[in-house]
This record gives C-alpha cells, sequence and structure tokens, in this order.
C-alpha cells in the first residue's frame, strides 16, 4: 500500500513538473508546503479603552493587532482538492503613562491556532483559492499594573507595596471559518492572503490566579475579524 502512494506520488509530481512554467494548473490540486503567516487582528477594544481612559493615560488607537505564528498544510489526495494542516498566531499592544500617582501599563495579548481544513475549489486555476476553518482554541489576556512605590522583598510579599497588578483571561474553542488565497510566484514559492473570523464558544473572564470576576462588560468577547498573510515554501501544483 505505502509502495503505491508513492509511485502515485511521484507520478502526479512528474506530471506536475512536465507541464510548461507557466501552465501551473491541472485537474486536481497536490502539493504540501508551510511558512511565515503575519496576521493583522481586529478584536473589540472598546470596552477596555474605557477602563484606560479612566487610568489617565493613552487608550489603544485602534483595534488592528499585529500578530506572527505559522502555519502549513497538505493535500491528502484521497479526496480531490482537500487540504488539512494547522496554524497559529500570537501577538500583543500596550499603552503606559504616569497618571493619578501611579505608574499605569496595560498590556493586551491575543492568540489562537489549532487544525485547518480547507477545500481548494477546482474552477479556479493558477491560483489556490481555499474555503475553509480552524478548529482550536485560543486566549485573551489584559494586563493591568498600577506601580507607586519602590518594591522590595518583603513589602512584595505582604501586599505592603501600595502597588496593585490585575491580570484578566478567556480561554476559549473556536471554529474560525476562513477564506484564502495562495498565489504561487514558482513551484515552491507561494504569497498568501486570507481572511477569517474567529467564533469563540466561552466568554467566561478569569481575574489573577483563575479566580471568577463578576461585572465583566457583556461586549468583552474573543471575537474577531483577521486578514491574514505570509509567505509558504513547500510545493504547489496548481
Amino acid at each position: 500500500m505505502k509502495k503505491a502512494l508513492v509511485f502515485i506520488i511521484l507520478i502526479a509530481v512528474g506530471r506536475c513538473l512536465a507541464q510548461d512554467g507557466e501552465d501551473v494548473g491541472w485537474i486536481a490540486r497536490f502539493g504540501a508546503a508551510g511558512g511565515f503567516t503575519p496576521t493583522i487582528v481586529f478584536p473589540n477594544l472598546d470596552p477596555i479603552n474605557a477602563e484606560i481612559k479612566n487610568l489617565g493615560i493613552s487608550q489603544f488607537s485602534n483595534s488592528a493587532l499585529v500578530t506572527y505564528g505559522g502555519g502549513g498544510y497538505i493535500y491528502i489526495m484521497m479526496v480531490d482538492n482537500l487540504r488539512i494542516g494547522g496554524m497559529g498566531v500570537s501577538g500583543s499592544k500596550s499603552t503606559s503613562g504616569f497618571a493619578g500617582g501611579f505608574n499605569n501599563q496595560v498590556n493586551y495579548n491575543y492568540d489562537f491556532g489549532g487544525l485547518t481544513v480547507e477545500y481548494t475549489l477546482p474552477f479556479i486555476k493558477k491560483t489556490a483559492v481555499s474555503v475553509g476553518a480552524i478548529l482550536g482554541a485560543g486566549s485573551a489576556i489584559i494586563e493591568v499594573y498600577q506601580n507607586k512605590n519602590e518594591f522590595s522583598w518583603d513589602n512584595t510579599w505582604t501586599g505592603s507595596s501600595g502597588n496593585s497588578n490585575h491580570k484578566f483571561s478567556n480561554n476559549f474553542f473556536t471554529i474560525t471559518p476562513t477564506l484564502n488565497a495562495d498565489i504561487p510566484l514558482s513551484r515552491f514559492v507561494a504569497v498568501r492572503i486570507g481572511v477569517g473570523y474567529v467564533l469563540s464558544f466561552n466568554n467566561e473572564w478569569k481575574v489573577d490566579n483563575d479566580q471568577s470576576i463578576s461585572g465583566v462588560p457583556s461586549n468583552l468577547k474573543s471575537n474577531s475579524f483577521f486578514i491574514q498573510t505570509g509567505i509558504y515554501l513547500g510545493f504547489f501544483a496548481y
């Protein structure tokens, strides 16, 4: 069985390489690739900005968050034009300033990733346009620091420093619909551009050492639209 599969793959590769360099398409898609995927995520930061404003420091100027990561896929060949793989990205943004006698800082961290399942539309030639989904998980973390006095070993342990630091976190599962286009520059290099929407399935937030917290704004969710870019290296036959 393994020898037969290898033989089929070699025939497929040979057919692709035998084609004229300007004609990258054939009946069914074949290939495998992986690469670097900078991704711009657009979470709703309005509830966070409302609290940052109360601290008296600069709010996050916009909701765009640049994340970095990677991904890859392989066409499984048992089903024409179907490919599976994985991806993951993470990023953060920060604002800080002195107000109310405190050195204030707020960090926002966001990440998601998982298994990717995509179907490449067979009627579009020379570019792999794929619809699919990411099945995975992610997290959103908000860190708030208000430091007034110098730290010492003793007052840090006893809580008498007068400083305040908290971490809010939301861990979620996601089914993320995606639409990606992989444009081959050659048989071995492709540029990716795509979009998607992270649908999070847990809106429960925790504070500090996983403690429950009440009164969280109802619109503070980890859902987010994103734009994905990237450079993929591998073998492309479309």
